[in-house]
């Protein structure tokens, strides 16, 4: 089998499983846009394989599928880095939702019968 048709086969499974992940409502629409993007961009460059050439020669990349790890690394940074903001928020919002249980307990237990 051509590597290139494996490729297709494989971006296509994905593209196919991160929608069936939005129609079971798994996977929000933000990042479901992120990964079929991506999804889409591997199907390109793997039915035009010419495509990378021309953009890694243009960025004057000497190996061409470098610049694939390249660009896949810096993806995977800025998805961490994003996703480390939306941990540090929800855990800012828990710790406080977390206070104002404990007031309120209080409040129940003995402090509210003032």
């Amino acid at each position: 089998m051509n590597v290139y048709l494996m490729a297709v086969a494989c971006c296509l499974v994905f593209i196919f499983i991160s929608v069936e992940l939005i129609r079971r409502q798994k996977l929000q629409e933000q990042y479901a846009i992120l990964w079929l993007i991506l999804g889409f961009m591997m199907a390109l460059f793997s039915l035009f394989p010419s495509l990378l050439d021309v953009v890694s020669h243009k960025l004057h990349v000497h190996y061409a599928p470098s610049l694939l790890f390249l660009v896949g690394l810096l993806f995977s940074l800025a998805f961490i880095m994003h996703l480390t903001l939306v941990i540090s928020k929800l855990h800012r919002k828990l710790t406080r939702l977390v206070q104002e249980v404990a007031l309120l307990e209080e409040q129940l237990r003995g402090g509210g019968s003032k």
